[in-house]
């Protein structure tokens, strides 16, 4: 008996690690969108050609935030100024970086109408993907339960039991990706 509880709870809390995974990288994928607002994690992540080593941007410079419409970019070797100027000119997210020589300042450019549509539909994309990761998980959980109950180690009450844990898990994951694709499209619409 001992064997089957601790089957059903290693059943439920991987489900659980693999819904937060999906819901970290739902997060993290949504940071990564340009909303007209500057923000440090937009950039962080790009990529550097430092030394003939590719390098995140967080790796060879400190990164502010001053106002909502600027970022600041101070490389600790100032050798590394144009490359992070070209990284950032590359990196496919349509920022303008500015040197002074000094620091690199990035003046977020405000969006389009028609860019506030391509941002919303992407965000929406991405929460969907999020959403069917999780539901893709809560089916994989289901269906090991499923396969105790009919191998017999555990009964049907107790399969039950768990497949309304799993459930409430799935639940509990999709409204924070909801809340998560709420806050962005609130971000989007702000001017």
């Amino acid at each position: 008996m001992a064997q089957t509880v601790d089957q059903t709870k290693s059943i439920l809390s991987d489900s659980e690690h693999k819904m937060q995974k999906a819901l970290d990288a739902v997060r993290h994928e949504l940071q990564m969108l340009h909303t007209g607002r500057a923000s440090v994690a937009l950039v962080e992540g790009i990529k550097v050609e430092y030394y003939n080593t590719i390098t995140p941007l967080k790796g060879v410079a400190s990164i502010s935030t001053p106002d909502t419409k600027t970022i600041v970019i101070q490389p600790w070797d100032m050798g590394a100024l144009s490359a992070v100027e070209k990284g950032i000119s590359t990196s496919g997210l349509g920022l303008v970086p500015q040197n002074d020589g000094k620091v690199i300042r990035i003046k977020m450019p405000p969006l389009t109408e028609e860019r506030r549509a391509e941002i919303d539909r992407l965000i929406r994309k991405i929460a969907e993907d999020g959403r069917v990761s999780i539901r893709n998980v809560r089916h994989e959980a289901n269906d090991h339960i499923k396969k105790l109950e009919k191998s017999s180690v555990i009964g049907e009450d107790v399969s039950k039991v768990n497949q309304k844990k799993v459930q409430d898990i799935t639940d509990r994951f999709i409204k924070l990706i909801d809340e998560a694709l709420a806050k962005k499209e609130s971000e989007i619409k702000q001017v």
